[in-house]
């Protein structure tokens, strides 16, 4: 039952984030607000990015989280286009829904392991994290839309 219930919300994260993105095009790329900001293409990678993170974190690596924060920064920064992150985060939440699907309640529930990122806790807890984190940059994108004189879709309508 929970597994079902963090799929679903893994793929409603990836639908509101999609959804709020739409406005953007491949030109807004490199918009920032100020030059120490990432730009939209550079929020959109660190996203996608996080996702792996999150799940190599919780469920792939023995001692827990890359803390090299500056290495996924440079990583970050190679993304220069928002067709090319889009591409990336969609393959991030399907990447991330592979793996939780193959999880069992015991696995979902092991802790994780000491450490500075939710340390101890049960491993679901990536997958609220990435819910989170997911929420923050879909909303820092909404106001770099808005400052480009551009309306974010209402996150939460079903496009289809």
């Amino acid at each position: 039952m929970i597994k079902e219930h963090m799929l679903r919300e893994l793929r409603e994260s990836e639908r509101f984030y999609l959804n709020t993105v739409s406005c953007f095009e491949e030109e807004d790329s490199l918009f920032r607000p100020k030059d120490e900001m990432m730009h939209v293409a550079g929020q959109i990678a660190h996203t996608a990015l996080s996702i792996r993170w999150f799940i190599e974190g919780a469920f792939e690596r023995e001692d827990g989280f890359d803390m090299d924060f500056e290495a996924h920064q440079l990583e970050t920064k190679k993304h220069q286009s928002i067709a090319e992150s889009l591409a990336l985060l969609k393959y991030e939440f399907e990447y991330a829904k592979g793996v939780v699907a193959t999880k069992s309640d015991e696995e979902l529930f092991a802790p994780l392991p000491k450490g500075p990122v939710m340390g101890e806790q049960p491993r679901i807890g990536a997958v609220l994290g990435i819910l989170e984190h997911t929420a923050h940059h879909r909303g820092a994108l909404s106001v770099y839309a808005r400052l480009l004189d551009k309306v974010p879709a209402m996150p939460y309508l079903d496009a289809s």
